[in-house]
């Protein structure tokens, strides 16, 4: 069992450059188990670029991630799925034209011993998988692109924790949402705090950070201005972090804050 003082996950010392930029620079960012940890800053600011180095999308330049407190080899996606590590992009990647329990195992079905679809099985582990997430979702035979925004936010959750992550990158899960499926998007993150999943939290929309984080980190020009339990900081003050590069006294001052 993992100790409670070791971080799920642990950025150190990243750094990425495309071309002569620095998208990234000397940022580090730690993750327990069922903490949300939310990740704010302008466009360009490099947090997606962090992430996308977490997920195996891009490689890193320098620096060290640890999981579970041990040197981790990620260099594509399929290693950091292996590592437990799901993203659930802005885009959803659903496939519309079919059903939940067909989206859940795209790419992994399951197979009957005469080698056809499993259909049974698959809806099966899907209804036990949704219910834990979604006791209210019943729509089942319907195609994805029949369901609510909401609904569809669900079904990628599913399928990212079926496969047992530990470790959830979620990328402005609320964008386009009306308040309600907001709401119950909310309620889906918080189900997987509960069972001690960690979750990376990128948005731009402050009042959903103040409800679902943790802790806050904001980037600027590519690093880390500070980091702060939201309990500590006003909303006021993180608005001041992304626009001007001021870390507040209820924050850790990174490199890339302000100098007075």
């Amino acid at each position: 069992m993992l100790e409670k003082n070791i971080p799920l996950v642990e950025l150190i010392d990243i750094s990425v450059s495309f071309g002569g930029v620095r998208a990234v620079d000397d940022v580090s960012l730690s993750l327990y188990a069922g903490e949300v940890v939310a990740l704010l800053g302008h466009n360009g600011a490099g947090k997606s670029t962090l992430i996308k180095v977490l997920s195996g999308a891009y490689r890193r330049d320098s620096g060290r991630i640890l999981i579970d407190g041990k040197d981790a080899a990620i260099n594509n996606p399929r290693d950091a799925k292996a590592y437990g590590i799901e993203t659930i992009y802005q885009q959803l990647a659903v496939a519309d034209n079919v059903d939940a329990a067909a989206n859940l195992f795209l790419g992994r079905e399951l197979v009957t011993a005469f080698g056809t679809l499993d259909d049974a099985a698959m809806e099966s582990r899907a209804r036990q998988v949704m219910g834990r997430l979604n006791p209210n979702f019943q729509r089942f035979k319907e195609p994805v692109k029949a369901l609510s925004g909401g609904q569809r936010q669900s079904v990628a959750i599913a399928r990212a924790i079926l496969f047992n992550a530990r470790i959830l990158i979620m990328d402005e899960p609320t964008a386009a949402l009306g308040p309600q499926e907001t709401a119950h998007v909310g309620d889906l993150i918080r189900q997987l705090k509960s069972e001690g999943i960690g979750i990376f939290l990128i948005s731009h929309d402050i009042h959903d950070v103040f409800d679902l984080a943790d802790r806050i980190c904001v980037m600027k020009n590519g690093r880390v201005v500070g980091t702060a339990h939201t309990a500590d900081v006003s909303k006021d003050e993180v608005l001041a972090m992304i626009i001007l590069g001021k870390s507040p006294p209820g924050a850790l001052p990174g490199p890339g804050a302000l100098r007075a």
